[in-house]
């Protein structure tokens, strides 16, 4: 079964969407070294300018090979939350932790809430 989910970057209005394959199960283990990764290349090289616009970038790269098996229609950019997400994974840039969030009814009812009408589903750090 299809598991729509949002990932978010602090300082960033885009918003990417993947129909299918949003469990933290599958989410997680691809995130998590991704970022970390991403992480170290911005201290190495001491680049911060526009940080938040280069992980969205990427992370559109990265989950294209990862998770769209092929079929590229599964992931998508725009500044709309969906209702149908099952899961929103913001990316904080100042602690670099990865805030996982379950929309609830008020989400549901009107997405334009955004994590507002969501209930916070734990936090994993890179």
């Amino acid at each position: 079964m299809p598991t729509p989910c949002h990932i978010v970057v602090e300082g960033n209005p885009v918003i990417v969407y993947a129909s299918r394959n949003g469990s933290p199960n599958k989410i997680l283990p691809i995130l998590k070294p991704f970022l970390e990764k991403f992480w170290q290349e911005r201290e190495i090289h001491g680049e911060y300018d526009y940080t938040a616009d280069c992980l969205v970038a990427q992370i559109v790269v990265r989950f294209g090979y990862e998770i769209c098996e092929d079929d590229f229609s599964n992931l998508r950019v725009g500044v709309n939350y969906d209702p149908s997400v099952e899961y929103i994974y913001a990316i904080a840039q100042q602690d670099r932790n990865i805030n996982i969030w379950v929309p609830q009814d008020k989400y549901r009812h009107n997405p334009s809430v955004g994590l507002q009408g969501c209930d916070r589903a734990g936090t994993e750090v890179w």
